[in-house]
């Protein structure tokens, strides 16, 4: 939403608390607190001022003559005559005794380049309450976006070099819904830390959050520099330090569960690069052997079809090359340096070499989960594990390659990799689904397989994989395996399902067959089936849907935090009514012993009724 308006005296820090704040007490340092912050006073040279000043750059270097003899004709028009001047604009400046006027004109500059930057940043404001996270921007367009913390699906944390080498980071909240995010950027690394950390703990709906917030328990590293210069030298020290000693330490605690030796990502990657090769090698030998005989049929001689096909190389040959070569250290230097741990709020993953992305999934977030493995990983046992998520972006931002790396949780890894990946992504699967998983979905079909699978006759449908191609539906999720050449297993849970259809064409109802499709959120992973006998897409239709309202009714993870307050709750409650027949007791001994001593009884206690 963006509003025109015209800025005003900043209000006072005191009145700015949100209603709704969680708002500390004792002196806590946490950001949470409902009151506006300001971003680091970087931010507006890296969000664009940077590259304002480098197309600057570049444009006075290749105009200086221009530029120097225009300003001279404006302030002294006769006293020197610029343009007759055939040397260096740099020399003539200095033979007429200009440089005072032109250091006074750069000063100027950077007055004004200084003065925009702070009011931009001046304007650039946040605050997290104990309902939304909400970003403020603009000075006379101004914009105002908000994230309600019970839809919070993901909080990532980006390193870009550049930032990174300063001791900055970038927070994303990630959204529900299209272009929904909201971003921190830039942030001291140790203050985009304790935010994410806060968002996280709120966005639990865990009571004792709010508890604690008040009580003055501080995230550690929130008590970050608050004043321009002070986070300017402490951001700068920390990310020299951090480039140094590694800034992801914190991020692997604990330990990750799965350890990618750089040989097999390096290694998985070429392999994965012969298909680019494949692809593009059959462009350039389509393109030479067309040529080639264009030129033999009009009668050329050898010396121009070898100069002919020379200047095909090095015009596409080597292009196609550079283009290979840079898709495959695209995908090496974003998987490098991966690790995966859980935490209290949820799965953490980090991976990047220069540009590191820290990403934590809180429950209940991921709505599809697939094992993949490509036919030339088969003769070494590599997996890679993508999921289906909520990411908050537009459509047009989803295609990117940085969108796209967010939906993989495991570049590659042998068969313990992906089942220790999977305990953690999908943690309330059940023991008995894992034959499910491995024996008959991934390596499967096996004897006594209880997929159901596309009939012979239906076989054109998937001419190479109709023996895999099929479904099961446990209490847990449906279960979709496909693919012979590509195998591929995906898992829905049926707790975050979207919906579920099938369909028949005029060909399936003449073979008596149905398509199907499990609906998820946008992602890689598809749901989508065909060829199926019709009772088999009926039973899938009818069994998922009562399921999957089944599994939504007693589904509580997107509110994580809420189970362990109850059972908090709980153990206070039964410590209460211990207490309290522990006092009934007493009283009934005072009883007694008055009544031998014949002296008035003691008034009687009701004990408390117990809470369930």
């Amino acid at each position: 939403m963006t509003l025109p308006a015209v800025p005003g005296p900043e209000p006072d820090r005191a009145d700015t608390a949100a209603p709704d704040a969680v708002l500390p007490e004792g002196g806590s340092s946490s950001l949470a607190d409902g009151e506006w912050h300001r971003l680091h006073p970087l931010t507006p040279l890296f969000k664009g001022g940077l590259v304002l000043i480098i197309v600057a750059g570049i444009v006075i270097s290749n105009m200086r003559e221009r530029l120097i003899g225009w300003v001279v004709s404006l302030f002294a028009p006769d006293e020197a005559k610029y343009m007759g001047y055939g040397g260096d604009p740099v020399d003539w400046v200095l033979e007429n005794n200009l440089i005072l006027l032109v250091l006074l004109g750069v000063l100027a500059l950077a007055i004004v380049l200084v003065l925009v930057f702070w009011l931009v940043w001046r304007f650039h404001q946040f605050r997290i309450t104990g309902d939304h996270v909400e970003v403020r921007k603009g000075i006379v367009f101004r914009a105002h976006r908000r994230a309600p913390l019970d839809r919070v699906q993901g909080v990532n944390l980006t390193r870009p070099f550049p930032a990174r080498v300063i001791g900055l980071a970038k927070l994303e909240v990630v959204g529900a819904g299209t272009d929904a995010n909201v971003e921190l950027e830039y942030l001291a690394t140790t203050r985009a830390e304790s935010i994410r950390a806060d968002i996280l703990r709120l966005a639990s709906g865990a009571r004792a959050a709010r508890e604690l917030a008040r009580n003055g328990d501080a995230i550690p590293g929130a008590a970050a520099p608050t004043g321009m210069t002070a986070q300017l030298v402490g951001s700068m020290n920390d990310g020299v330090s951090g480039l140094i000693q590694g800034v992801d330490l914190q991020d692997v605690a604990p330990e990750s569960v799965v350890k990618i030796p750089t040989g097999r990502l390096v290694g998985s990657q070429l392999i994965s690069a012969v298909l680019w090769v494949l692809f593009f090698g059959a462009i350039y030998v389509t393109v030479v052997v067309s040529a080639f005989i264009g030129m033999t049929a009009d009668g050329e001689s050898g010396a121009d079809v070898t100069v002919a096909m020379l200047g095909i190389t090095f015009g596409m040959g080597i292009p196609l090359v550079i283009a290979v070569v840079g898709i495959t250290w695209s995908q090496i230097s974003k998987s490098l340096r991966y690790s995966i741990a859980p935490t209290p709020d949820g799965v953490r993953i980090t991976y990047g070499l220069l540009t590191t992305i820290t990403e934590t999934l809180p429950p209940g977030r991921i709505f599809a989960v697939e094992v993949t493995q490509s036919l030339l990983w088969r003769p070494f046992g590599w997996w890679a594990v993508k999921i289906n998520r909520m990411s908050g972006k537009s459509a047009a931002q989803q295609q990117s390659s940085t969108a796209q790396q967010f939906n993989v949780v495991l570049p590659v890894g042998k068969r313990a990799d992906v089942e220790r990946v999977l305990s953690l992504i999908l943690p309330d699967a059940p023991q008995a689904d894992i034959p499910l998983v491995w024996e008959h979905g991934i390596l499967g079909p096996v004897p006594g397989d209880p997929y159901k699978t596309i009939p012979r006759r239906a076989w054109w449908h998937r001419p190479f994989s109709w023996r895999r191609h099929g479904y099961a539906v446990t209490d847990f999720g449906v279960l979709l395996r496909r693919g012979a050449v590509w195998r591929k297993l995906a898992v829905f849970p049926l707790a975050r399902l979207q919906g579920v259809s099938i369909a028949q064409g005029p060909i399936d109802r003449l073979q008596r067959v149905a398509g199907g499709q499990v609906h998820s959120v946008t992602g890689p992973i598809s749901g989508t089936l065909s060829g199926l006998e019709r009772d088999d897409a009926l039973e899938l239709l009818d069994r998922v849907s009562r399921a999957a309202a089944d599994a939504a009714a007693r589904d509580h993870t997107h509110r994580w935090g809420e189970q362990e307050s109850a059972v908090g709750s709980g153990v206070v409650a039964d410590a209460v009514n211990a207490a309290a027949l522990d006092a009934v007791e007493a009283v009934d001994a005072v009883d007694a012993a008055a009544l031998d001593a014949g002296r008035p009884q003691a008034p009687a206690v009701e004990p408390e009724q117990r809470s369930e």
